[in-house]
């Protein structure tokens, strides 16, 4: 296949989006080109380029040191490339590991195509029997949920974690946030054999959904009453692991109070704000806790070898094949054709309509 035209979702100004064309040579050995089916929006992290919030429009990341280098921006307007939940269709192939009219989950952004390196880029094949649509979740958020539980097994087990969710295995179970992560983290912990599941989230909109999965739904402010009420080994109550995924200082500190002492919350938020309602004089310090950030660029040390990116991806695939019917009814609340993508970030901003999943649709 020779050149083709490729069109973008990005950020063109602050408040703004837009889409550009750019034009894709010839392909490469060893590459595949990819024809995208759909690609969902990340709105935790996508909408701080809307708004000018993400930490990269006013410091630099120094990849050497580990840090943030305040005062330097790394990022201005615009901003061509968002999103990293993509399916996609192989249209041609110079790699004998692809095969055309090939469905596979990947990470490239809201384009109409890619062409990938198989030696570089996340590329997983989906099963036929798995609608396509689903797979938005396959190589990016569903791993993130799935890391999160693997963060948990390794509190416990150190590096001999045999099966995702056993340390989660008869014990209640406490998620806050009923975003997509949320719900997948809770998916997982309930495949894993969690005893309860419990998930809080302020919007009575996610509330219904969460009780349509079967999930307790709470808010905030019961979430660790409840923990502190019911959930309790001798004389220490409150939760072994809370799963933390709303941006919201408050809701990391909801979390400190939910655990028992010596209890670790597992931190898959993406923060942009201050802490200011993060209180670590209080629960975190007198009862001795724990706060473990989980995020998908790392699984925990020394486990690297056996839990890579693809193995929490085929978990992903697996707990997608269980609860499709569901995921498809309850957590994709939007699919929105691709050309409206500008207008319809715009009108997200602007009404923050309810919604857990959106997912533009490129092509049939």
């Amino acid at each position: 296949m020779s050149e083709r035209e490729i069109r973008s979702l990005g950020i063109e100004r602050l408040g703004e989006a837009y889409t550009f064309a750019y034009t894709e040579g010839d392909l490469p050995d060893g590459q595949v080109r990819l024809e995208t089916l759909y690609t969902g929006f990340s709105a935790g992290t996508e909408l701080t380029f809307m708004k000018h919030t993400n930490p990269y429009f006013h410091s630099r990341w120094d990849g050497d040191r580990g840090v943030f280098i305040a005062g330097e921006p790394s990022l201005d307007y615009p901003v061509p490339f968002l999103g990293y939940m993509e399916v996609a269709r192989v249209v041609d192939t110079r790699s004998t590991a692809f095969r055309r009219g090939q469905i596979v989950a990947t990470t490239f952004g809201h384009k109409t195509g890619h062409t990938a390196d198989p030696a570089r880029d996340v590329l997983i094949p989906l099963p036929a029997d798995l609608d396509p649509v689903l797979g938005v979740f396959v190589a990016q958020m569903g791993p993130i949920a799935a890391n999160g539980i693997l963060h948990a097994d390794a509190e416990q087990f150190g590096p001999n974690v045999a099966r995702l969710g056993q340390s989660l295995t008869d014990k209640p179970v406490l998620v806050i946030g009923a975003g997509s992560v949320g719900l997948m983290t809770a998916l997982f912990a309930r495949r894993a054999g969690a005893s309860e599941v419990v998930v809080a989230d302020p919007s009575p909109f996610r509330r219904e959904r969460l009780e349509a999965l079967g999930f307790f739904a709470m808010d905030e402010e019961q979430v660790w009453q409840h923990a502190r009420t019911h959930w309790h080994s001798g004389s220490e109550r409150g939760a072994d692991f809370v799963f933390q995924t709303r941006a919201h200082a408050g809701s990391l500190h909801t979390a400190l109070r939910a655990l028992r002492p010596q209890g670790t919350v597992i931190d898959l938020a993406f923060y942009q704000g201050g802490a200011q309602a993060l209180r670590l004089g209080e629960e975190f310090h007198h009862n001795g806790l724990v706060i473990r950030c989980a995020q998908i660029n790392r699984v925990p040390r020394g486990m690297a070898h056996l839990w890579d990116r693809k193995r929490l991806a085929l978990e992903t695939v697996a707990l997608l094949q269980a609860e499709a019917p569901a995921m498809l009814r309850e957590i994709i609340t939007h699919i929105v054709p691709f050309n409206d993508g500008p207008a319809f970030l715009a009108q997200l901003v602007k009404d923050r309509p309810d919604f857990i999943q959106i997912v533009f649709q490129v092509a049939e």
